[in-house]
């Protein structure tokens, strides 16, 4: 077998200060002002809390190196905040970051023993977050532990989690009644939802024949069987209605 003739150990002390000289330098280098933040974007904060969000992540990110950003300190700086659910950091060499918020939706105001709080479509509650332009959910169990408990709200938020943007802004009230899940339609008629079970698909069906002027004058959409719509004429809605079927046809499928 050839001998392998070892390196002096001279060679192998150079090599080793070398490379502790190479990592002490980026050290420096990477908490120097060459690598210094000065430049901070922040999107996807659009809740009631949004300046204390951008004006906490502003001020932590300042300081920092794009080299070496503690994304945990920017997550804890908004921990505070309910509508903060996570955030996306990418930095840029030299001197810029950007910070993309993740938020907690709210879809309905909950209302209990004089409380009223956001909350989002799986009873998450968003205590500090002002949303005035959501339908209003009642829940007869107080409101305590940072989540919806009543069984009825929480079907109730599902079916509002589910609808078009332009149509939940129509909403004023969710509710449970005879029928299961109903809503009240501002300019126009009540839904009745019935389990939310395929809410996303019965929001469809109400919206194409919300859209047809047929639907002109009707009180209230039966929505309970899926693209099966029963519209009510003038009038109350009778505790056992018995409306015409329209069949809606499926949308296709891309």
């Amino acid at each position: 077998m050839a001998r392998i003739d070892r390196l002096p150990w001279r060679v192998l002390a150079g090599l080793a200060l070398t490379l502790i000289g190479l990592a002490l330098g980026f050290i420096w280098f990477r908490d120097s002002s060459f690598a210094a933040v000065e430049r901070v974007s922040i999107t996807g904060s659009t809740s009631s809390e949004e300046s204390q969000v951008r004006e906490a992540l502003a001020a932590t990110a300042t300081g920092m190196s794009t080299l070496d950003v503690d994304t945990d300190a920017l997550r804890e700086s908004v921990e505070a905040y309910a509508s903060v659910a996570d955030l996306h950091v990418k930095a840029s060499f030299p001197h810029d970051l950007t910070i993309e918020v993740i938020e907690h939706r709210p879809v309905a105001n909950v209302e209990s023993g004089g409380s009223r709080v956001p909350a989002t479509g799986s009873g998450l509650l968003l205590d500090g977050v002002r949303s005035d332009d959501l339908p209003t959910v009642e829940s007869k169990a107080p409101l305590t532990d940072g989540r919806v408990q009543d069984r009825k709200a929480l079907a109730a938020l599902r079916v509002a989690a589910a609808a078009p943007p332009e149509l939940r802004e129509r909403a004023a009230r969710v509710f449970w009644d005879d029928h299961g899940v109903a809503l009240d339609l501002r300019n126009g008629p009540d839904l009745i939802f019935g389990d939310p079970k395929a809410a996303r698909e019965k929001w469809r069906a109400a919206a194409r024949v919300l859209a047809e002027d047929s639907s002109a004058g009707a009180t209230y959409l039966d929505l309970r069987v899926p693209n099966v719509v029963a519209a009510g004429g003038v009038g109350p809605i009778e505790p056992t209605p018995t409306p015409t079927p329209t069949v809606v046809p499926s949308e296709p499928q891309p």
